[in-house]
């Protein structure tokens, strides 16, 4: 395994945390802390342990990433754009009429595994992904997101069980696990519990990890990649909001867009 490059990856995620909010802004409207809290796991993907060739989007022995938390796309499209898949210019379409950066992932968009959005149904396409690779005789790995809110729906833990029964140790899924969703904080709404001991239980091996540290998410990455014959789930702990103080950790920005006042302070605070 090729060693991380850590400064990069911080001085990236910095530089995609900003068009985030740029982008967010430019639509009015959109999910802030959503997108703020998964910037450093999916920059770690992009940016360390996926193969994939901007270039050819589609090239059959590419890993693949599935964002289930669909709501936290501004997060993605700014990786994905900043990696290459298309230009920058386009970020600012976000939300606008006719623009292929929609308020959730729709395939079309060079990149895009999956549609997604409606949440609970992420682990499920993954698991279809992971299982074809093996039908398939292919060596991809497979990587789906998950907030941890989303882990009230149902189907979640039916596709939790799918993937322990049929052995997928070609998949791994992370938990964005910053204990708020858009109605507060989860202890409040739906308590989950251990989600350690939860996800053992379904015959997960269960990595956590500091979900904003690039030495311990690459290193966690890397750890899932070498477990055998079950599948790995890392529990990112994140914050909220990560990156600008008057967002961390506050629910009423799950699904508001700063004001353009408010992206000024944000970059400021960025610097």
């Amino acid at each position: 395994m090729k060693k991380p490059d850590i400064e990069k990856l911080v001085n990236d995620a910095n530089e995609i945390r900003k068009d985030v909010l740029k982008m967010l802004t430019e639509a009015g409207s959109g999910h802030t802390g959503s997108s703020l809290s998964c910037v450093e796991i999916i920059e770690s993907l992009y940016g360390y342990k996926l193969r994939y060739d901007p270039k050819k989007p589609h090239k059959d022995d590419r890993d693949r990433f599935v964002l289930s938390k669909g709501h936290g796309c501004p997060a993605l499209y700014a990786t994905l754009a900043y990696h290459g898949f298309f230009s920058k210019d386009k970020l600012m379409t976000l939300r606008k009429l006719g623009s292929d950066l929609q308020g959730h992932p729709q395939l079309g968009l060079p990149g895009l595994e999956a549609s997604t959005g409606s949440l609970g149904q992420g682990l499920s396409i993954a698991n279809g992904m992971a299982l074809s690779g093996r039908l398939d005789k292919k060596d991809y790995r497979v990587y789906c997101l998950l907030g941890d809110g989303e882990t009230n729906e149902g189907q979640v833990w039916e596709a939790a069980m799918t993937a322990a029964h049929y052995s997928l140790d070609n998949l791994c899924a992370i938990i964005d696990y910053n204990k708020l969703q858009i109605d507060g904080f989860l202890c409040d709404v739906m308590d989950l519990f251990s989600m350690e001991d939860k996800w053992k239980a379904f015959g997960w091996h269960v990595i956590e990890t500091d979900g904003h540290d690039f030495n311990k998410l690459t290193d966690a990455l890397d750890k899932a990649q070498s477990v055998k014959n079950k599948p790995t789930i890392i529990l990112a702990h994140t914050i909220k909001g990560k990156g600008v103080s008057f967002i961390e950790n506050k629910a009423n920005w799950h699904g508001i867009a700063p004001k353009p006042d408010e992206l000024e302070r944000a970059l400021k605070e960025l610097e």
